[in-house]
């Protein structure tokens, strides 16, 4: 319902500043800039993005699913299993929540979007059999359901492939900025809300856990800000990026091979999804675009963005990072929404422009706090949230300032 106002005040607002500008100004074109617009983005969403999309995510969704069979999932669960039975201690050890929560959150880092959401729905019903309360979200249920918001993720694949589509330079060049930003997201999430909860974060494994990954990202971002340029970042930036990704296409071919995986056919069964994927984002991203054009050549887009210029502008700080904000503002609300902010922003002033750049990393810092929350207690008919939204976002705003960040350092 939220997203339906959304939707609706976006024609509303630019219908109504349109109206403003041809009364009080005398702009009579305005009404055809909109109308034009619509047309033109329609056209856009299906011929220039749905359907090139559908080759990328093709191919990658074939890639996962090796991996998948491969049991990268697998490893993946083994490997944090001994961290996640310190951040739930209220779940026993070999409680279902416990193996549904590692798979959910493994399946969420490697990228597998379609194997991530049923282990998430069956994790929360499984954590809601401990709920004494079954009306009120428990401490765990909290935990999961934050972490979750973060949007913790290896591979950002929709984001590498929406930019392939838009003719990026180097797609995949984003995808160093967004481990940072999403890290420290997750990071302030867990700390957080473990402080709430009263846990130990001084068990060595967590602390083993935490303080390896941070020692290892901020000590590469200390090496950046003192021995490379802004040119030698984004180099390393690109080579590491697909130095990983095909480090990571290449464990899943081994490990598919060791298992004498039908390696063809596990492609195939998961590439089917590419097209689906495609044509279920294909209204949304028409019905998005469209919107957001509305808004844009009323003005009142850049009405929004000039706000933003004018407010941080005062306070001294650099502004060149206020036109990719409304890919920020939207993503607790929308993922569709959000992702039609950033290709609206990379179609606006340029893929490989910092703007493009950093609302690419917007959108893959965090998750859609609001849908999560709807979806995960909906599912199970939690009606009191308790602070799983203020720390969700909590958790989103530091996702902003940590692309905002992390941009600034990679692009500008």
């Amino acid at each position: 319902m939220a997203l339906s106002y959304i939707w609706s005040g976006f024609f509303l607002v630019g219908f109504a500043a349109a109206l403003a500008q041809w009364l009080f100004m005398g702009d009579v074109e305005v009404f055809k800039r909109i109308i034009d617009g619509t047309f033109s983005s329609a056209k856009v969403a299906v011929m220039d993005i749905a359907l090139p999309l559908a080759g990328v995510m093709t191919l990658w969704l074939g890639l996962l699913n090796i991996g998948e069979r491969a049991g990268a999932i697998g490893v993946v669960a083994r490997l944090i299993s001994p961290f996640f039975s310190r951040i739930f201690p209220e779940v026993p050890k070999d409680h279902p929540a416990s193996g549904h929560m590692v798979m959910n959150f493994s399946a969420n880092f490697l990228g597998l979007d379609n194997a991530a959401t049923p282990f998430g729905l069956k994790a929360m019903d499984s954590l809601q059999s401990l709920n004494p309360n079954k009306e009120e979200a428990s401490n765990a249920q909290i935990m999961f359901l934050v972490l979750q918001t973060s949007g913790l993720t290896l591979i950002p694949i929709s984001i590498i492939a929406q930019r392939a589509v838009l003719g990026a330079r180097d797609p995949s060049d984003v995808f160093l900025p967004i481990l940072i930003a999403t890290y420290v997201a997750t990071l302030v999430a867990l700390v957080s809300v473990s402080v709430k909860q009263r846990i130990n974060l001084w068990d060595r494994v967590i602390v083993g856990w935490v303080g390896g990954i941070s020692a290892v990202i901020g000590g590469m971002v200390w090496y950046f800000v003192n021995y490379l340029s802004r040119a030698e970042i984004e180099l390393f930036s690109k080579v590491a990026s697909n130095l990983v990704l095909a480090s990571i296409i290449a464990a899943f071919l081994i490990g598919a091979l060791r298992k004498r995986v039908n390696i063809f056919d596990a492609f195939i069964d998961g590439a089917k999804g590419g097209i689906q994927t495609s044509l279920t984002i294909m209204p949304y991203l028409v019905g998005m675009l469209v919107a957001i054009s509305v808004l844009r050549n009323s003005g009142v887009l850049s009405f929004i963005v000039s706000g933003f210029t004018w407010t941080f502008s005062q306070l001294g700080w650099n502004t060149d990072f206020t036109p990719a904000l409304p890919t920020a503002l939207m993503k607790p609300i929308s993922g569709s929404g959000a992702r039609a902010m950033m290709i609206d922003a990379m179609q606006t002033y340029g893929v490989d422009s910092f703007v493009g750049r950093l609302s690419s990393v917007l959108q893959g810092a965090t998750d859609t706090t609001f849908y999560i929350i709807a979806l995960y207690f909906g599912a199970v008919g939690i009606k009191r949230a308790r602070y799983a939204i203020g720390y969700g976002l909590l958790a989103d705003l530091t996702g902003v300032l940590a692309s905002v960040w992390v941009a600034y350092l990679f692009f500008h």
